[in-house]
């Protein structure tokens, strides 16, 4: 089984002491980079539709990016990443075994490197999935990626010992696969929550229980789409009725 991630915006490089391995698509990076690196501050507002600080700082970033990743210059993805998400995740009540775990079956997208695994160094970036940036293959980052990342999550289920993916990723960023060609069961995870007696999408809510899903899925060393319905953290539970073949609901 393969669980799929999106990134967060929000980062911070710290230091630790657990192992790292390195991007597989680093190539690929530098193309990128190269293409954000002719991008001034104005610009980079402009196409990233940020702050003129935010354009600031992700100038210096891109302009600083090295193609050799260290521990000097990078952190751990599943580190480095602080956005709802990773609240939910909650990376410090992870033990050893479970970051192995994690990096045998957890994926986080990314429109920089593609696709990481959990332990995979990265080095401080913005480039979402959605950004129209022109590049070598198209006009957009989706024309760059799908066919290499549609392959290399293919590969991942292959190596996983179970045909189940599980999408826990936004849309902005499950769009970058092509689901036609993916060899597995696809599995769609959806949260809601009642407010009075209401069924509703609460966007901050359901980002944090994506990483709590994830984190459910590491510590039970989960491999199967039958134990995914036993998550019950934070309130929420299974519902049978609305849910589908292939979409899990949690509501709370």
């Amino acid at each position: 089984m393969i669980a799929i991630l999106s990134p967060a915006k929000r980062m911070e490089i710290t230091k630790n002491d657990f192992q790292f391995t390195t991007p597989q698509f680093l190539d690929n990076t530098g193309k990128l980079m190269n293409e954000l690196r002719a991008y001034n501050s104005a610009e980079l507002q402009k196409l990233m539709g940020i702050s003129p600080k935010l354009a600031d700082l992700n100038f210096e970033r891109n302009q600083q990016f090295e193609k050799e990743h260290s521990k000097d210059n990078s952190s751990q993805a599943i580190f480095a990443f602080r956005g709802d998400v990773y609240i939910g995740l909650d990376v410090n009540s992870l033990g050893t075994e479970d970051l192995d775990f994690a990096q045998q079956h957890l994926r986080i997208l990314s429109g920089l490197y593609g696709v990481l695994r959990p332990l995979d160094l990265i080095q401080p970036y913005r480039l979402e999935m959605g950004t129209k940036l022109k590049n070598p293959k198209g006009d957009n980052l989706y024309e760059f990626w799908k066919d290499i990342l549609t392959e290399k999550i293919n590969d991942d289920i292959k190596n996983s010992g179970s045909d189940i993916f599980v999408n826990l990723a936004s849309d902005e960023y499950y769009k970058v696969l092509d689901p036609k060609k993916i060899n597995a069961e696809i599995i769609k995870i959806v949260f809601k929550e009642y407010k009075g007696d209401k069924l509703k999408f609460i966007s901050f809510n359901a980002k944090k229980a994506r990483g709590m899903m994830s984190r459910y899925i590491i510590k039970n060393k989960i491999n199967d789409k039958e134990s995914l319905k036993g998550f019950d953290y934070d309130g929420y539970y299974f519902d049978d009725k609305l849910s589908k073949e292939d979409e899990l609901w949690f509501i709370k």
